[in-house]
């Protein structure tokens, strides 16, 4: 019979630990695998994403730097645990490069797990092929190396590794994720130690603290085993993350990564560009530039401007917006009026609309539809837009608000439906998303004002800084349509919608469908897109759902941001139009049985 005062190794746990964990709630350590194992030599765990080298089992650096160049394609190693870096970066200087990561850790035996109890998610330990899927699909969006879904579903239930991913209560999908490794189990650590990994969440997701949440689960599971520490390495400027991990309790340890010189990589070791007041938008076009060898000028990082050369063409790009679409066309989608005539006259369906202070009978107009819809005739990114006007008064303080934006300003009949966006690239359908509007859940402690405040918080961290919650005059209409006001506090788990538009900029949130849209739905996005003869287009529909035909088109946006429509390849569509020779040869011969859906 096993001494659960014991450790793993079998040492004896210190008492004063052991009251501590008591004290904690959490388990002594209990040995689950055979006493005396040896540490293993050049200990190697494979993590789908790459390998993780323990540097500390690597008694010869040359044996290290051997492992480390066999780096598979497409895939990103990490040398761990490395106390004398400049040892390896002085014996193959060419190919390692010293990561720009600090290393923390967090004492398991001190730590203390939170009395709050999370509402709105859970977390579990990862357990389905979907879920595998789901990891990768939010791994897309943060810029992750994919793991091929078989590695996670053959190892959901490895003890080396403990996959675990937080669900949402009402929807059911996976809405984050972290990876840990016991490295006792993995290769006989002597210091029963444990490292977290991969820690995303989807920044879609409205609750807060999930990320907390999931590394809060995996040290307590790790604690449970007996597990010592748990260390994680997070690079230096993601000021957040740091942030979140010395909450908790994490401090910093004299440990050091190494890296093979890879594509993955290159922006770690070639330093920064001149392009660090790029906005997502662009910055997802130029990566993809620099990745095939086109290059690429700034020429205004803070407009988004920016010239791409690749074999004698140049052609300038304000983001998705570039030379080889005309003036006319742009000018078309920058009169929402316009916009309507052009592609109501090739058959898409249109809302009936009238222009305020046109002469038209707006009282009659409220009346004929119920609600209503005002918008400036020209603008962009949702602003002055007010959307299920139900009052005369409204509508009035709505076309003076709208206004302040255009000159001219257009009322179009309300009509019920999810906001869908098309990204319509060369006359082909790219992308297709959801787009909901900003919504808060309420934890019964904090005002709607302080939910709209945190929330804004989290999606700019999630965008760049793209999207906010403004506290203006349409978000208190639309708290207020909900029965709440700014200062009121909702009840935990009540989700309030504090925006009426589901615009990206106003706190929205993008949910990808192309994999399930309709094909009368992307007919009728092409369709506007060759009325307007625009090459690169976002054709936004209301529908009843992504899944059947009924759509009313809304407006046509010339400049559609390419970026938080993952994993659908936006940017690289984008290129292939304006440098079809830079297209790769594996994308040529894939294109062969490409759908082109037109």
């Amino acid at each position: 019979m096993t001494d659960p005062t014991r450790s793993r190794s079998g040492r004896a746990v210190p008492e004063h630990r052991l009251r501590r964990m008591r004290a904690s709630g959490l388990k002594p350590p209990i040995p689950d695998h055979a006493e005396g194992r040896r540490q293993d030599e050049n200990a190697i765990v494979d993590c789908g994403w790459g390998r993780l080298l323990f540097a500390q089992t690597f008694s010869d650096p040359q044996t290290l730097i051997e492992a480390i160049r066999a780096e598979a394609v497409d895939r990103r190693d990490i040398a761990f645990y490395v106390r004398d870096p400049h040892v390896l970066l002085g014996l193959a200087p060419q190919d390692l490069f010293l990561d720009p990561s600090h290393t923390y850790r967090l004492e398991l035996a001190t730590y203390r797990p939170s009395r709050r109890t999370r509402r709105g998610f859970s977390v579990r330990r990862l357990s389905s092929a979907a879920d595998a899927e789901a990891v990768n699909r939010i791994y897309a969006t943060r810029n992750m190396v994919p793991v091929p879904p078989e590695f996670f579903w053959t190892r959901h239930d490895n003890r080396s590794l403990l996959y675990l991913v937080a669900e949402d209560a009402v929807s059911g999908e996976v809405i984050g994720t972290v990876t840990g490794i016991d490295h006792s189990h993995a290769f006989g650590d002597r210091e029963r130690g444990s490292s977290l990994w991969c820690l995303a969440v989807d920044p879609q997701a409205s609750h807060p603290g999930i990320g907390e949440a999931l590394v809060r689960r995996l040290a307590e599971q790790l604690a449970t085993r007996g597990v010592a520490y748990m260390d994680l390495s997070v690079l230096h400027d993601n000021e957040h993350a740091i942030a979140l991990y010395e909450k908790l309790g994490f401090h910093r340890v004299p440990f050091f990564a190494v890296k093979r010189k890879n594509p993955i990589n290159e922006r770690l070791f070639v330093g920064p560009e001149r392009d660090e007041g790029l906005n997502p938008y662009a910055k997802i076009i130029v990566d993809e530039a620099r990745r095939r060898g086109i290059h690429v000028e700034i020429t205004d990082p803070e407009g988004g401007f920016f010239r791409l050369t690749y074999g004698g063409r140049s052609i300038r790009c304000r983001e998705s917006l570039s030379d080889l679409t005309s003036a006319v066309a742009m000018s078309i989608c920058d009169d929402k009026a316009v916009t309507r005539r052009i592609v109501s006259g090739a058959g898409v369906k249109v809302p009936e609309q009238v222009e305020a202070g046109g002469g038209d009978d707006l009282a009659g107009f409220l009346e004929r539809h119920g609600k209503v819809v005002v918008k400036p005739a020209r603008g962009e990114q949702g602003r002055g837009v007010a959307v299920g006007l139900e009052t005369m008064e409204e509508i009035e303080d709505a076309v003076a608000a709208a206004r302040a934006i255009s000159d001219r300003v257009v009322v179009e009949s309300y009509v019920e439906g999810l906001d869908l966006r098309l990204v319509v690239i060369d006359y082909r359908l790219v992308a297709a998303a959801i787009r909901r509007p900003a919504r808060i859940v309420g934890d019964g402690r904090s005002t709607v004002r302080t939910l709209i405040e945190h929330q804004s918080r989290r999606r700019a961290a999630a965008t760049g800084g793209e999207s906010r919650i403004p506290l203006d005059q349409e978000t208190e209409r639309a708290v207020r349509s909900a029965g709440y006001g700014l200062d009121d506090v909702p009840p935990p788990e009540t989700e309030i919608t504090v925006r009426k538009a589901a615009n990206l900029h106003t706190g929205g949130t993008i949910h990808d469908v192309t994999d399930e849209v309709h094909p009368e739905l992307v007919a009728a996005a092409v369709k506007a897109a060759r009325a307007i003869e625009i090459p690169v287009v976002g054709i936004d529909l209301l529908v009843t759902s992504p899944r059947g035909p009924a759509y009313v088109f809304i407006e046509a946006n010339e400049r559609p941001g390419l970026a938080n429509h993952e994993p659908q390849p936006t940017a690289e569509r984008f290129v292939d139009l304006l440098f079809p020779l830079a297209i790769p040869q594996a994308a040529r011969m894939a294109s062969a049985g490409f759908d082109q859906r037109r």
